[in-house]
């Protein structure tokens, strides 16, 4: 069946664009329908929500910001920082809203694994059920992610 207009220039943008030069979709050959439902489908063998998982993103973001560039204790187990770039990104979808290029990484002292958002990472996930298609450079996997904050 034909994507709708809108759906193909969204899917477009995501490719690689003037927002992004490596895209959100990476490698992935799914259409976006495909992406978003199967990553929704692994969240709901969680108890975990969208907006459960985005509110505990921008916690840590918020509590490493304060430390300034530094890392920052989250837990006994875990730690963060934020490193932050001049200016803005938007959102790739046709509304209006635009965030801070920060990233924020979050790693477990124990096993040293890390997982980095951006804050159109928490965004993203919260307002449109996007983790970034396979093989993007900012790609959440929703378990991993999980795994991590909680």
């Amino acid at each position: 069946m034909k994507k709708p207009p809108d759906i193909q220039k969204l899917e477009a943008i995501l490719r690689a664009s003037k927002i992004s030069a490596e895209g959100f979709l990476g490698s992935d050959n799914r259409s976006l329908e495909e992406i978003i439902g199967s990553d929704l489908a692994e969240l709901a063998k969680t108890d975990y929500s969208l907006k459960q998982i985005a509110e505990k993103m921008r916690q840590i973001t918020a509590l490493a910001s304060e430390a300034l560039g530094n890392w920052a204790d989250i837990d006994d187990i875990r730690q963060a920082k934020v490193d932050e770039a001049k200016g803005n990104i938007p959102c790739p979808w046709p509304h209006f809203y635009h965030c801070p290029k920060r990233v924020t990484t979050l790693e477990n002292k124990q096993t040293s694994v890390r997982i980095n958002w951006s804050d159109l990472n928490i965004h993203l996930i919260e307002e449109h059920g996007f983790f970034e298609g396979k093989g993007s450079p900012f790609r959440l996997e929703p378990k991993e992610l999980i795994e991590m904050l909680f």
